[in-house]
């Protein structure tokens, strides 16, 4: 299921149905997104925040960064924030790599996605775009340590889990000990990962992290709105997920990260 909250783009991901979410209002347009060997990508470009044109000053500022981004070989922890250029034509930006991905997968990750964004969202001055191993966003206003709360997009396998209301308990109890973990993460990583199973030995694994330049209470917020979309968009399926800018919550009944 898909919504417009800016532009989207959908390419790969398998056994799953996609959705994209509005910050006011849910429509909902069903998709079967077809298994893809390449990684899944979903972008926003908003709208909403003012367009640039080709070879201005924030083009060029925007290019420089992402290069910067992507080529910097100091950080390890899989997070980068930076800005370039001067008032109007101030870029910041956000690369956040999954906790358990590598340095070079990391920065390889974030090469792509830079040089994707641009050609997904030609002149948008504000846009995320997400991989399976990383995401990536940039603003022409302030995004760092600043909570957004609101998800992008929802996925969920169409699978349904047996003994459901149990699978769905389970998944609750596991995903909130999950966040707090994360969230009393330090300033480089709030990320983390776990296992639980049901008494009919169903194996759910599970996924939390935020950018760690939030607040350990912004963490927690914006991990509670993202578990509670779970009933929402995923109710009684074997996996799921729910990505927006600040942070995202995975679950699968196999193990999907390292």
């Amino acid at each position: 299921m898909i919504i417009r909250k800016a532009s989207v783009k959908v390419v790969g991901c398998s056994d799953y149905v996609m959705g994209a979410v509005s910050c006011m209002l849910l429509f909902f347009l069903c998709c079967l997104i077809p298994e893809a060997s390449g990684q899944d990508v979903l972008q926003t470009c908003d709208n909403n925040n003012g367009n640039y044109t080709a070879n201005s000053t924030y083009s060029t500022n925007l290019n420089t960064l992402l290069s910067t981004l992507s080529s910097n070989t100091e950080i390890n922890y899989g997070f980068y924030n930076f800005s370039h250029g001067q008032n109007a034509d101030r870029v910041n930006a956000i690369g956040l790599c999954r906790g358990d991905v590598e340095p070079n997968q990391c920065r390889s990750c974030l090469k792509d996605a830079g040089g994707n964004i641009t050609q997904l969202c030609p002149n948008q001055k504000q846009a995320t775009i997400y991989y399976e191993n990383c995401m990536l966003r940039y603003s022409n206003g302030s995004i760092f340590g600043i909570l957004d709360s609101n998800p992008d997009f929802y996925m969920w396998n169409q699978n349904n889990a047996t003994e459901a209301a149990e699978f769905n308990q389970v998944l609750q109890n596991l995903l909130r000990e999950l966040k707090d973990k994360a969230a009393s993460g330090d300033s480089r990583r709030k990320y983390a990962t776990d296992n639980d199973t049901t008494t009919n030995f169903q194996a759910i694994y599970g996924l939390v992290q935020c950018t760690p330049d939030l607040t350990q209470t912004q963490c927690n917020d914006c991990l509670d709105v993202a578990i509670s979309q779970i009933p929402i968009c995923c109710n009684d399926k074997r996996g799921g997920r729910v990505l927006g800018p600040s942070c995202n919550i995975r679950y699968e009944d196999y193990r999907f990260y390292g």
